[in-house]
């Protein structure tokens, strides 16, 4: 097997082995640090590589700490008093994780956002490392897999959902029956 199958079954139980023997003392360190921190090498370099990740110039993983759960919605105040305010069972139509996206795309705004994957979890926090790529690099511009997102065409693609975790939240990955009403798109 290769390193990177090893790596892949480490984190399929991330709180067993290495992983979670590692865990704690990771999420009390990045608990008390900035919400987003540009990282010198990934923390899973399977997942990273499998998005597009080389250890190069121009390329930059950045981890995104985020609050779990639904938004905080407004209660209402429109005169009379709803039995349970109205904010039970609401859910934001994006993911997490494709909002997590979107924050470190406007930290880092020369940068286009290649796609991004969960590192860990706790009960109030997630955090995801979002690979970003600089468009004009010339080591970006001359390599033959990355200089696609060079195109116009994707700049600012976390914004409109063209990343993983847009297509996903946007249903783009379901096909065949009960997936009629998916395309062309539902709105980010």
């Amino acid at each position: 097997m290769s390193a990177y199958k090893y790596l892949a079954e480490m984190w399929q139980k991330p709180s067993e082995g290495i992983v979670g023997a590692l865990r704690l003392s990771r999420l009390i360190k990045w608990r008390r640090g900035p919400a987003i921190v540009k990282v010198d090498h990934p923390t899973r370099l399977n997942r990273a590589r499998a998005l597009g990740y080389k250890a190069k110039q121009g390329i930059v993983v950045a981890r995104v700490r985020i609050i779990r759960g639904p938004a905080n919605v407004r209660r209402p105040r429109s005169g009379r008093r709803p039995k349970r305010m109205g904010v039970y069972g609401l859910s934001s139509r994006k993911s997490i994780r494709w909002i997590a996206e979107e924050r470190v795309a406007r930290k880092f705004p020369n940068m286009n956002v290649l796609g991004s994957y969960w590192v860990a979890s706790d009960g109030r926090y997630s955090w995801y490392e979002v690979v970003l790529v600089d468009p004009s690099h010339p080591a970006i511009l001359s390599d033959k897999d990355l200089s696609w997102i060079a195109n116009p065409s994707q700049r600012g693609r976390v914004f409109r959902g063209i990343t993983p975790a847009g297509r996903k939240s946007r249903g783009l990955y379901v096909k065949g029956k009960g997936a009629e009403k998916v395309r062309p798109s539902r709105s980010p």
